[in-house]
């Protein structure tokens, strides 16, 4: 970690002028890589995405119950290993967005200064569908919007109701509870997705 000019703690997206998403679940096999897969199809360059879980052994594929579910979401499951979640993976992302308010404070206890960069999936979208279109839509850089759109976030955790803040776990159970899942995690990303890739006008 590097500090900036004002000496804030720097993450390591920020270091490099890229934003880093990382996505986190349980055994990083359903719900995170669903979620960075349908990320990646969406976000241009500028945007690193990945996940991991906090329970995970390392190196197993998406079930096929996912696999299938992400493709008719969008997604590529190609090439996907599971892996476990390390402090320095929080440390470097810009952003976590968490399966569970269970997994959020699992994170956070990683890495207490992420605690203002880390929600929810589900909370994201809902935070997301708040924020100052005028404050994104003035700045052409899906980076620099991203930014804003973490920091907005953040100001409104606590001042919009989030009914539902967590996504239930499919693994083990039917195709029909992933797609349940997969739907409520494309949902949720739908927002933010959009207003990264497309800024609202003003």
């Amino acid at each position: 970690m590097r500090r900036g000019p004002s000496g804030e703690l720097m993450t390591g997206g920020a270091m490099t002028g890229t934003f880093r998403v990382l996505f986190v679940c349980t055994g990083n096999l359903c719900r995170s890589p669903l979620a960075e897969r349908l990320a990646r199809a969406t976000l241009g360059p500028g945007f690193v995405v990945e996940s991991a879980g906090t329970r995970a052994v390392p190196g197993l594929p998406m079930p096929e119950h996912a696999r299938r579910t992400l493709l008719r979401l969008g997604g590529d499951p190609s090439g996907f290993a599971s892996r476990p979640l390390t402090a320095a993976l929080v440390a470097e992302a810009d952003l976590v967005l968490a399966a569970t308010v269970l997994h959020r404070a699992e994170v956070v206890a990683l890495h207490l200064p992420a605690a203002t960069r880390a929600f929810t999936i589900a909370e994201f979208g809902v935070l997301a569908a708040e924020a100052d279109g005028d404050a994104l839509g003035g700045d052409p850089d899906p980076v620099c919007r991203a930014r804003t759109l973490v920091d907005q976030a953040a100001a409104l955790r606590g001042l919009v109701r989030v009914d539902v803040p967590d996504i239930a776990d499919p693994y083990g159970r039917s195709r029909w509870a992933y797609r349940a899942a997969g739907r409520r995690i494309a949902e949720a990303l739908a927002v933010p997705l959009r207003l990264l890739t497309h800024p609202p006008v003003s």
